[in-house]
């Protein structure tokens, strides 16, 4: 038998019900069941995670489970998983990506530039915030947490729209309500944004080799390179950090960037090499940014808090 250890909001129940279903379709018969907790992210929901310690709050619990031995197998969202993993604990598979992009979900509006002058847009992501003043300095920022359902509903009760990730969308069958997908020339996705995590415990030679089987090589290297960046930048959920990863013609380009909370600056860089080097062409391009200004926004955002407001009643 095999437990995975899972989050209880819809989206991560579908993600290990999809890795469940996964292991079942190359080992018929083994049985796997769910081990569902609820983490210290799933229950701050007023306050910007950035405030309260940043996306490894959705971790720690899932975490604990492996170490506990009260699982076998912790499936995450790649984007929510730490640069650095607990001790004792390996990332034993990637598997394959959904599209990473963002979406805008607008039911009255339909595309970003369609949006009004001063139009009230929900995101609980600086990133997504901080690109979205850039493009749009007009637009009002204001702060929604939830799960995916609960964020659809808030584009048609108050707010203009929301941004999402349209991987969650598509995995939820939610995808019509994504009225404009942000190209990443236009609003470059988070790290890893759209891949699964998949966790064990280092010691644990039999899950490791089930897992091995799920592996996704090229998708593997995307958020090596990926991953290297956000590792060497060393930023959390306190400053708009992008990265992005795609391969072509045999080699690997990742592009990234770092802005200040106000979107006024925004330094972006890429890098192109062979994929043994994806971890290095990330890690490079964090030191290249950070020489170009982006220690100086991480000096300046440590310790702030977020400039995203609270939703407003009525």
């Amino acid at each position: 038998m095999i437990r995975i250890a899972t989050r209880r909001s819809p989206l991560a129940k579908w993600q290990a019900n999809h890795v469940s279903q996964l292991l079942r379709d190359r080992e018929p018969g083994l049985e796997v069941r769910l081990h569902e907790l609820v983490t210290r992210g799933d229950k701050i929901l007023e306050v910007p995670l950035a405030d309260v310690g940043g996306k490894g709050l959705f971790v720690k619990e899932i975490e604990d489970a492996l170490l506990n031995r009260d699982a076998e197998v912790a499936v995450h969202s790649m984007k929510d998983l730490p640069a650095v993993l607990a001790p004792g604990l390996v990332l034993a598979a990637v598997p394959q990506r959904e599209d990473p992009r963002d979406a805008l979900c607008s039911p009255r509006w339909k595309t970003l530039a369609a949006l009004p002058k001063g139009a009230r847009v929900g995101t609980s992501s600086l990133r997504r915030s901080a690109q979205l003043k850039a493009l749009r300095p007009d637009l009002q920022m204001e702060m929604v947490r939830g799960n995916v359902e609960t964020r659809l509903r808030k584009a048609s009760e108050g707010l203009d729209a929301v941004v999402l990730a349209y991987a969650g969308l598509r995995r939820l069958g939610l995808a019509e309500h994504a009225t404009y997908v942000f190209p990443p020339e236009e609003m470059l996705p988070a790290v890893a944004q759209g891949a699964l995590a998949l966790e064990a415990r280092a010691d644990d030679e039999a899950t490791l080799k089930r897992l091995a089987a799920l592996e996704d090589p090229e998708t593997r290297v995307r958020i090596e390179a990926e991953r290297g960046f956000l590792a060497r930048i060393e930023g959390g959920c306190q400053v708009p950090i992008a990265g992005h990863a795609t391969l072509a013609g045999g080699k690997i380009t990742v592009r990234a960037l770092v802005a200040s909370l106000d979107g006024t600056r925004v330094i972006r860089g890429e890098r192109t090499g062979a994929y043994a080097e994806a971890r290095a062409l990330g890690e490079s391009l964090a030191e290249e940014l950070l020489s170009r200004g982006a220690d100086q926004i991480l000096r300046e955002t440590e310790g702030k808090a977020p400039g995203l407001a609270a939703p407003k009643r009525g």
